[in-house]
């Protein structure tokens, strides 16, 4: 089975530990050598992708505020990294298998990704288990797999609005969080988000990357096309405060970190 099928394979997985298992596999298979198939064409299962039958999935409205400073609390907070962190094993997988006709490094990238938030995924879990918790024990929203949707055929717009806008907000987002966690006393929750925010790192850069390339491959202004595929496909408004420090290392350009928003 080359890679692209692994990815799709381990997608359609709704078990959550099947699911980190196939991603890593996946990876592990690209770093023994195997290689994906660019012009492969497959057939994905009817229901993608895969998830389990808890958490339940609710507006984003309607997840409540979660304070850090009691158990329960902090449970419910971590819980919300773990669900963004089970759907990036999904964006990840869903890249490396939806998109063909790109070089090897692309596949390899994305499944490299998958096992990393993998991994991110699994620590979030064993620590909620330290506080009584697991994942599928609180409401989650579905926002990170809506935008997936709206971007299914067009690579420019998936590189553009997934890793690039919705997971490059969790480098501006991390370290405020690791400070009320820090604040509540959670010293292995801090160790893990910063885990977290220095793969996440990689991952936007890698976002960057291929959205430049693709734009490359179309003959687009990557930064005058930003706007363009944010207003078509409904993108969130990008809201400070950023983590510039995080987004320079990411491969934002000094012209795209001048164009956020200064609110």
């Amino acid at each position: 089975m080359e890679l692209r099928a692994l990815a799709l394979h381990a997608l359609a997985q709704a078990d959550p530990a099947k699911k980190v298992q196939a991603a890593q596999a996946s990876w592990t298979a690209a770093r023994s050598g195997l290689s994906a198939d660019p012009q492969a064409r497959l057939e994905p299962p009817a229901a993608l992708p895969g998830r389990p039958p808890r958490p339940l999935l609710v507006d984003a409205s309607q997840v409540p505020r979660r304070s850090p400073f009691t158990v329960e609390g902090r449970s419910a907070l971590l819980h919300a990294v773990a669900h963004i962190e089970f759907n990036a094993i999904d964006l990840a997988l869903d890249a490396a298998w939806r998109f063909g006709g790109l070089p090897q490094a692309y596949y390899l990238d994305w499944l490299r990704v998958a096992a990393e938030e993998a991994h991110h995924f699994s620590l979030l879990q064993a620590h909620l288990a330290t506080l009584g918790h697991g994942y599928g024990d609180y409401p989650a929203h579905d926002g990170l797999w809506t935008m997936a949707r709206r971007t299914a055929d067009d690579l420019v717009a998936r590189m553009a609005l997934v890793p690039r806008t919705l997971e490059a907000r969790g480098l501006d987002a991390t370290p405020p969080m690791q400070a009320r966690l820090a604040r509540a006393g959670d010293a292995r929750a801090v160790e893990i988000l910063e885990v977290i925010l220095r793969d996440e790192v990689g991952h936007v850069a890698i976002g960057n990357h291929w959205y430049r390339h693709a734009c490359a491959q179309r003959g687009l202004d990557p930064v005058a096309h930003y706007p363009v595929l944010a207003a078509r496909h409904g993108a969130p408004r990008l809201k400070g405060p950023f983590n510039l420090e995080a987004r320079a290392r990411a491969g934002f350009t000094p012209e795209e970190m001048q164009a956020l928003p200064a609110d």
